[in-house]
């Protein structure tokens, strides 16, 4: 008669150890959330602690970037900076006898920025937007915070990737209201024609042929305008295979090298007209 007590303690042995399983996906999802949560706190605390020793000028380019970077950049550059490695956003120290050079664009464009302020150093001071830029739309919205009160030689810029949806006229027309706004900087402007997006993308061959459409409206406005190109499109399409990573609009370290010669090409090109 032992038998029952013993099977109702394997029974019940048996509902604590499942209760109790590590591999409950709620239990280990906060367990997970909670270690980012305290590293992401620890890192923003040495952030803090080391934006506190800055200057003013470089303190308040260090808020502009908290509060444009976003959920996504904003813990990579924090980050990067306490770790002291090099970064797109880093504070530029201008040299006031050289041009000043500001560069517009999405993720692609970070990609390139140290590649093509590598490639000016000593000649050029160049800056880049403090975000991910994204779209027209969010273009049209946040210009202001991108151009800042000081005075720009060149921009350099692009958006397409995150248009790649947009109705073509809603594009044009957020384009017509960007360029009215930016030649009001008296800079030279470059446009540069958006990358290509691969047909195995998440996205499908609809989003390569949206790119190219996109690029063909905005070659259109610019011509309009006698806005320079910076073809990158093109440029950049005889090496997809060797330099954009696979079914992605990204590109590897190759790429970004490739391409960031090319834009300081075209700026230093800009400069001399």
């Amino acid at each position: 008669m032992r038998l029952i007590p013993i099977l109702v303690s394997i029974v019940l042995f048996a509902s604590v150890t499942l209760a109790a399983s590590p591999s409950s996906e709620p239990t280990n999802a906060k367990e997970t959330a909670a270690k980012k949560a305290a590293a992401e706190k620890a890192i923003d605390e040495k952030f803090q602690a080391w934006k506190a020793t800055l200057p003013p000028e470089q303190q308040a380019w260090e808020t502009t970037l908290e509060q444009n970077l976003g959920s996504f950049y904003l813990p990579i550059y924090k980050a990067g900076r306490v770790h002291g490695s090099e970064q797109a956003w880093d504070y530029v120290t201008d040299d006031p006898k050289l041009p000043r050079v500001l560069l517009i664009g999405d993720s692609v464009s970070r990609g390139y920025t140290l590649a093509v302020r590598h490639a000016l150093a000593g000649r050029v001071n160049v800056h880049r937007a403090p975000e991910n830029c994204g779209s027209t739309a969010n273009g049209v919205k946040k210009l202001d915070i991108w151009l800042g009160d000081g005075k720009w030689d060149v921009i350099h810029f692009n958006f397409g990737i995150h248009d790649r949806a947009a109705k073509p006229a809603d594009y044009e027309e957020r384009l017509e209201t960007i360029i009215a706004r930016l030649q009001k900087t008296g800079a030279k402007l470059i446009w540069a024609t958006t990358t290509p997006v691969p047909p195995d993308t998440k996205d499908g061959p609809a989003a390569t042929a949206a790119i190219v459409e996109k690029n063909a409206i905005a070659a259109r406005v610019m011509q309009k305008h006698a806005i320079a190109m910076d073809d990158l499109f093109t440029f950049i399409t005889p090496h997809l295979a060797e330099a954009q990573n696979p079914k992605d609009v990204h590109f590897n370290n190759q790429g970004y090298e490739l391409l960031g010669k090319q834009v300081a090409a075209s700026i230093e090109a800009g400069l001399k007209h």
